[in-house]
């Protein structure tokens, strides 16, 4: 009869072997950051950068979606998540003015993909001026996914310093397949011309809004929170960026998050750092991205997508 210590032994041993065969464990589940864009003037597709540490990031050569609906048939504001099946689902602006909704499609490995739907979710206001900026958040608390966007109702809100044409508020619909929505709500109407808006969690019953105050001359970033991804979102802060910054996306690496956004005046893209959401620290000069990125926003995938993803792109 073996004794059980050689048994033992003889289970690390095949465990280590397999191990080499295939790749470590950690190898295997390594995650890398991915970051949808665009360029401008926004009608030749989605672009997208990789990092693996989210600092510094690397174009990947190519267009991975071109846009084909909406009256501009553009692809501006690229907001991508991955759903808990693995699904990435991707919405965008379709238009600077006119269109009532924005654009959608998915894949389950960002190569093939489905086909693209226009989600006229300010149909029912008439006089919706845009749909600027939808963004993606996927809601694990309720099994849902969020989308926010900004729309311009005139004679609706206050309108203080903006043109009734520029008076943005933010709305937001629930799904939880893409086929059928909720009734499209007001999400945050802080009494000034607002964009650009993100969801962030920090914790349970502790959710972040980074917004753009796109008064003027403001025209620069914010925060507000919540307890609810919905919100009401309250408590707005003074600003953590100068003017003409627009477009955040936020990131958490380590312990830390990152809220990366467009300067788009000086043509470059720069980084806070932050523990808390209310102390911010520049870190500008440690992130590295590519010329002629315009925003979109910042998730992780497995190296084995981004792998087949450059694999696929080398082909074209």
């Amino acid at each position: 009869m073996r004794h059980p210590f050689f048994l033992f032994l003889i289970g690390v041993t095949l465990f280590v072997s397999c191990k080499g065969a295939k790749g470590t464990v950690q190898g295997a589940d390594r995650e890398v950051y991915l970051f949808t864009s665009f360029r401008e003037p926004a009608t030749d597709g989605l672009h997208m950068l990789y990092s693996y540490d989210g600092y510094k990031w690397t174009e990947l050569e190519g267009v991975l979606l071109k846009p084909e609906i909406g009256l501009g048939k553009l692809m501006r504001d690229p907001s991508m998540v991955q759903g808990p099946d693995g699904t990435f689902h991707l919405v965008w602006t379709t238009a600077w003015r006119g269109d009532k909704g924005f654009g959608y499609a998915s894949s389950k490995d960002l190569i093939n993909w489905s086909g693209q739907k226009f989600l006229p979710v300010m149909a029912h206001e008439a006089t919706t001026v845009n749909v600027w900026a939808p963004e993606l958040y996927y809601d694990e608390e309720r099994g849902r996914f969020v989308i926010i966007w900004a729309s311009t109702v005139p004679f609706r809100f206050s309108r203080g310093v903006e043109e009734e044409n520029n008076n943005h508020r933010m709305y937001y619909t629930t799904t939880e397949d893409f086929n059928t929505f909720s009734e499209t709500k007001l999400l945050f109407d802080p009494s000034f011309s607002v964009i650009d808006a993100v969801i962030v969690k920090q914790g349970k019953d502790d959710y972040v809004l980074v917004l753009k105050d796109n008064t003027r001359p403001n025209r620069n970033l914010k925060v507000a929170f919540g307890k609810d991804a919905l919100g009401p979102y309250r408590n707005v802060s003074e600003a953590f960026t100068g003017q003409f910054t627009e477009g955040p996306t936020v990131v958490k690496v380590k312990d830390e998050w990152l809220i990366y956004y467009d300067v788009y005046e000086d043509k470059k893209y720069s980084a806070m750092k932050t523990k808390d959401f209310k102390t911010f620290t520049d870190v500008s000069d440690q992130v590295q991205v590519p010329q002629g990125h315009k925003h979109g926003t910042i998730f992780k995938a497995s190296e084995e997508v981004l792998k087949k993803l450059k694999s696929e792109m080398a082909t074209k």
